[in-house]
């Protein structure tokens, strides 16, 4: 299972808030650091999701996951332009939305984790739970609207854009966005194509992740076929070792006793 080091976690933070303090000024940027300075301790080693087989359920998780989004969101923006699309849009909204989209994970403001270690081994073993949701966290809300409730409390103002951007981020895999995305009057149609862009950037992020575990599972499962297959080896070579150095002794034993019944007798 892929993990990531102390100097990656370490770098990724670091990473994160340099992103901040060079997009963003004035008091947003205030109010933005003193909400990570407050999380930090959380944030650095919480993780993107529960399980094994989501994407990037590890200590650090969270973080690198948010970088990705960060960096691919841009990434398709290009493309989207390259191809003729409107983007009524600042890099600043962009990366506003795609850096807070999954912020509620990272709990309540009493303290409590989104998500816990997982301390039943059945399901570790059995369902690839590395997580489980905490039980204590002070109130049930989806990862969204707990997004936007934190932001709220620190009272960090967002463009109309970047609200769009961040609750449409998971798009039809949450049913509320439904409205927003199959609108059949024209009129109701999103005006900006942020929400699509950072929702492209999640998935895309998120299926990379994903495909980063199971590379790393299949180079696991390959290290542990070579391992037993070397010790395989190892155990027949002793063998054949083994037999010649046994059939001398027992032929010197043999001789012995030959020696001993019919040889010379003083």
């Amino acid at each position: 299972m892929k993990q990531l080091t102390e100097q990656q976690i370490t770098g990724n933070w670091k990473d994160l808030r340099t992103i901040i303090n060079n997009t963003f000024s004035g008091d947003r940027l205030e109010r933005l650091n003193k909400m990570y300075d407050d999380f930090e301790d959380r944030m650095v080693v919480a993780p993107a999701s529960a399980k094994k087989a989501f994407h990037n359920a590890m200590v650090g998780g969270y973080v690198e996951h948010i970088l990705h989004v960060i960096n691919m969101s841009k990434q398709i923006k290009d493309v989207w332009v390259s191809n003729g699309a409107m983007i009524n849009f600042t890099d600043e909204e962009l990366v506003f939305a795609a850096m807070h989209h999954d912020l509620g994970k990272i709990g309540d403001l009493e303290g409590n984790d989104y998500y816990v270690i997982q301390d039943n081994d059945w399901r570790v073993k059995n369902m690839g739970e590395v997580y489980t949701h905490n039980e204590n966290i002070t109130s049930y809300m989806n990862v969204t609207d707990r997004s936007l409730f934190i932001l709220q409390h620190y009272g960090i103002n967002m463009s109309e854009f970047e609200y769009l951007g961040l609750k449409l981020a998971d798009g039809l895999y949450e049913d509320a966005n439904e409205k927003y995305l199959k609108g059949y009057n024209p009129a109701w149609n999103l005006k900006s194509n942020i929400a699509y862009i950072i929702h492209q950037a999640d998935m895309m992020a998120t299926k990379i992740e994903y495909d980063e575990w199971k590379r790393s599972q299949t180079e696991e499962q390959e290290a542990t076929k070579e391992r037993v297959s070397s010790l395989k080896k190892s155990l027949t070579v002793d063998d054949s070792e083994k037999k010649p150095k046994q059939e001398e002794q027992l032929s010197k034993k043999s001789q012995d006793l030959f020696d001993e019944l019919f040889g010379d007798k003083k």
